[in-house]
C-alpha cells in the first residue's frame, strides 16, 4: 500500500512508561518528527518553580503565560531541545522537582488551551510521533495511530531510578515509587484531560521488557496501522 505523505502517531501512557525514549527511536526509523510534549509542559512548570509560583495557584500560572514564549528545536543527533523566552533550558527541565510542577500545571485548563495550537500545528506540517498524556483523546483525536503505552508502577520507578542515576542526579527508589504514584492519581483524576487510553487506542505493557523489544512492538504496531 501506498505510504502516507503525512501521519500522526500518538503515544500515550503514564510517567515513567518509556514514551519519550520509544517514541524518539520509533520517529527516527519512521522519518517522523518526534514531539515530546511533556517537555513543553515541564517548560511552563519550570517557569513557575523559577519564578517562585505554586504550581497549584492557577490564577498566579496563567498570569505567566502571557509572558511565556516557548519553542523547540532539535540538536544534531536529533533530540529535542527546549527553549523559553530564548534560553535553553534543556537541561533544567529534566531537574527532579519539577515533575511535580509539570503535573500540576498541566491539569490547568487554560495551560492545556495555551499549548494546544503549537502542538497541533506541528502535526499539521508534517509526519509527527508525538508523546504525552492525552495525545489520541484531546490533541489528535484523529491520528492514523494511537498507543496507549504502560508498565507497572515498579518498572516505570526502577527505569526513572537508572535514569537519574546516570544523569548524576540520583534519588531514593522509595521516593520515586512514591511520586509516580501520586503523579499517577493526578493525572488520572484531573478534570482537565485526564489519562486515559483512547477508544481506539492499541495498549502495550511494556512491563519486564527490553528497550528493543518495546521499540519492534510499537513498530509493527505503526506499520500494519499505516499499511506499510
Amino acid at each position: 500500500m501506498e505510504e502516507k505523505q503525512h501521519f500522526a502517531v500518538a503515544i500515550d501512557g503514564p510517567s515513567g512508561a518509556g514514551k519519550s525514549t520509544l517514541a524518539r527511536s520509533v520517529a527516527r526509523e519512521l522519518g517522523a518528527v518526534y514531539v515530546d510534549t511533556g517537555a513543553i509542559y515541564r517548560t511552563v512548570g519550570y517557569c513557575a518553580w523559577k519564578q517562585g509560583i505554586d504550581p497549584a495557584a492557577e490564577e498566579a500560572v496563567c498570569a505567566l503565560l502571557p509572558h511565556i514564549e516557548i519553542a523547540m528545536g532539535y540538536d544534531g543527533d536529533g533530540l529535542q531541545r527546549m527553549y523559553l523566552n530564548g534560553e535553553d533550558v534543556t537541561k533544567e527541565i529534566r531537574l527532579p522537582q519539577i515533575s511535580m510542577y509539570a503535573s500540576r500545571v498541566s491539569a490547568i485548563p487554560e495551560v492545556r488551551a495555551f499549548l494546544m495550537d503549537m502542538q497541533r500545528d506541528m502535526a499539521r506540517k508534517g509526519s509527527v510521533v508525538m508523546d504525552g498524556r492525552d495525545i489520541g483523546t484531546v490533541v489528535l483525536p484523529q491520528a492514523e495511530v494511537k498507543i496507549f503505552l504502560t508498565a507497572s508502577v515498579e518498572d516505570r520507578a526502577r527505569r526513572r531510578w537508572e535514569e537519574l542515576r546516570e544523569r548524576g542526579t540520583p534519588k531514593e527508589f522509595d521516593e520515586l515509587l512514591e511520586e509516580i504514584r501520586q503523579r499517577d492519581h493526578n493525572d488520572a483524576s484531573r478534570a482537565a484531560a485526564p489519562l486515559r487510553p483512547a477508544e481506539d487506542a492499541i495498549r502495550l505493557d511494556t512491563t519486564g521488557n527490553t528497550f528493543e523489544q518495546s521499540r519492534r512492538q510499537i513498530l509493527e504496531i505503526i506499520k500494519e496501522r499505516l499499511g506499510q
